[in-house]
């Protein structure tokens, strides 16, 4: 996945976004709940806030959050976020060969689009060999569907009316949870812009169905619809009367008829709104927690608590060696410092976790020690050898004399050249949470002699550094994570786009001279690899252990703390199954609203 798919976490289900992005502010939009309430009495519905307008209403173009896709589209098979299992959705079933290489897929019967017109074996291969596959379609999607060392794509064909085959090149234990989930497209409404073509050569397709487009020409096969969409107000969603899903009784799904996205740049604005009545469900920050949960009576909600949540936050340093035009992309005096794995040791054990999850999560957070969520079954735990850095200081001004650093009659950190160590803390603004980690952070590697200088910055401006320009030191971010450790695999791969703390060039972007991949970092890349392609659980389980052992070693990524997953939401809905990996509303085809 992309850079931005993995900060975000799945796009999927997009009610997971209502409690990653509550710790984000940014400015305050304007808006009218109250005529929302009113209409609620007319039509059943569910009324949330998002920060943000969408970018795209095309599937396959999308990189970004939020998005409106895990309402709108369904691919061959999905989570169940309350037991972990992969379950049919517009496939009923599938039959894996012996070998393990081909996957044959049955569809369900009378599936239909949200203009009505069949839904078929056709639209699959269509939405895998024309768009997923297709070379000149510039979608993230594709490098998931690259399999092995020699990161080969997947194969798709018809085998007749109701079934399709995918065979891929070597065994790929995830392939079930990653590769089939994607969401099936429309080939009526959207093959003659992949065949046309416009004055540069290039498919219609990437303009196509962006969010200036009428929403009743967006055809999908989700549980809702576009239905409206006010730019900088709102976004709504009606339920689509194909969608494929009944109740027992034999009642179409979803039984909410209308879901409203308020677009409200201002958590604090989705606070009050929340409290006033004028939303149905709000993301409960640690700032928020103590206030509400004394209201939950009062107010007719309940906060929900999934315990540590699917995402990761960490610190990392800039290790690219390389240069372009002859210029080095980091000062080399700072490099030699972040390539020294001391010095990335001795600032793990500086900072005070604990201190942080008191102080800026208000106690509602874990220590996190590892990449791979500890709800995975892949999970390797401190008991079971994994290294952890709990503060201490004085191990890490041990750490940094043993690098080959020194102190000054100031108490100042330098290097053997006697350059004082100072470098820049980036992050992004707005994200109050983040700005008190990074404050911290900056506070507590004061106190082993080393200068921070912590810099939040302009989304955008944050994320052309850290995965374009690469002229930055050192950054603090966000990854969404889950139970499958391969999903972050393009984290770890050196050749992959979110490989951030050594990231190669990609497809666009200006060359790098001189790049170079550590012993330890190919390694990583490489147990990966091996993971993904291991069908026996328990080896499984050895392989990506090690991989946790040396990403704890050698620490290109310093993990911090695993805060909640809390969501308030109004006592009126019934059927909730609140998950942390999914939010409260990832089955928001089964939940109703009370009489």
């Amino acid at each position: 996945m992309t850079l931005i798919k993995k900060i975000i976490n799945h796009t999927k289900r997009f009610f997971l976004l209502i409690t990653l992005l509550s710790f984000t502010a940014i400015s305050i939009t304007a808006c009218n709940p109250t005529k929302l309430k009113s209409e609620a009495a007319q039509v059943p519905q569910l009324v949330t806030s998002i920060l943000s307008d969408p970018k795209t209403f095309n599937y396959a173009l999308n990189a970004e959050s939020p998005n409106i896709f895990g309402l709108t589209y369904e691919g061959l098979t999905n989570e169940n976020y309350e037991t972990g299992q992969i379950e049919p959705a517009l496939a009923e079933s599938w039959q894996i060969s012996d070998d393990k290489l081909k996957i044959i897929f049955t569809l369900r019967e009378n599936l239909k689009w949200s203009d009505g017109k069949p839904l078929t074996v056709d639209d699959v291969v269509f939405t895998y060999n024309d768009i997923y596959l297709n070379e000149d379609i510039p979608t993230d999607i594709r490098d998931t569907l690259k399999i092995g060392e020699n990161r080969k794509l997947i194969a798709v064909r018809k085998v007749d009316n109701r079934r399709v085959e995918f065979t891929v090149p070597e065994p790929f234990a995830p392939f079930l949870r990653s590769a089939t989930a994607y969401g099936i497209l429309p080939a009526h409404a959207l093959k003659e812009s992949i065949k046309t073509k416009d004055n540069e050569g290039k498919p219609t397709f990437l303009t196509k169905w962006g969010v200036d487009t009428p929403t009743d020409q967006i055809i999908v096969n989700g549980p809702y619809k576009l239905d409206r969409y006010d730019t900088s107000q709102r976004v709504i969603f009606r339920r689509n009367p194909y969608y494929w899903r009944k109740d027992a009784q034999g009642k179409s799904l979803p039984y909410i008829e209308r879901i409203v996205w308020q677009i409200v740049e201002s958590t604090d604005t989705s606070l009050l709104q929340f409290r006033s009545g004028g939303l149905d469900t709000v993301g409960v920050s640690p700032d928020y927690f103590s206030l509400l949960k004394v209201q939950e009576k009062q107010g007719k909600f309940k906060i929900y608590n999934g315990g540590p949540s699917s995402s990761t936050t960490f610190l990392f340093f800039n290790l690219n060696k390389g240069q372009r035009n002859g210029k080095p992309l980091i000062d080399p005096v700072k490099s030699r410092w972040f390539n020294t794995v001391e010095f990335r040791q001795a600032v793990a054990y500086a900072i005070d976790r604990k201190t942080m999850i008191n102080n800026t999560f208000r106690g509602l957070g874990k220590l996190q020690n590892s990449p791979i969520y500890e709800k995975s079954p892949y999970y390797l735990s401190p008991q079971e050898g994994l290294k952890v850095y709990d503060y201490n200081p004085n191990k890490a001004k041990q750490l940094l004399i043993q690098g080959g650093f020194k102190y000054n009659e100031q108490g100042q950190v330098l290097d053997a050249e006697g350059n004082v160590v100072r470098f820049t803390l980036i992050t992004n603004a707005g994200n109050k949470i983040r700005e008190a980690m990074g404050s911290q952070i900056k506070q507590n590697l004061s106190k082993i002699g080393i200068q921070v200088d912590f810099t939040p910055m302009a989304w955008n401006t944050y994320v052309d550094k850290i995965s374009n320009t690469l002229d930055w030191d050192a950054g603090l971010i966000g990854f969404g994570a889950g139970l499958e450790p391969n999903d972050s695999a393009n984290l770890w791969s050196p050749e992959g786009g979110s490989h951030l703390f050594n990231q190669k060039p990609q497809a666009g972007q200006k060359p790098i001279q001189g790049w170079e991949v550590s012993p330890w970092e190919a390694e990583i890349g490489q147990l990966y690899i091996q993971g993904a392609k291991e069908l026996d659980e328990a080896k499984r389980k050895v392989i990506y252990s090690k991989s946790q052992q040396i990403t704890q070693e050698y620490l290109p990524t310093i993990y911090l703390v695993n805060p909640y997953s809390l969501v308030a939401v109004r006592d009126r809905f019934e059927g909730i199954k609140f998950s942390s990996l999914g939010g409260a509303f990832w089955n928001i085809h089964e939940i109703k609203i009370k009489q």
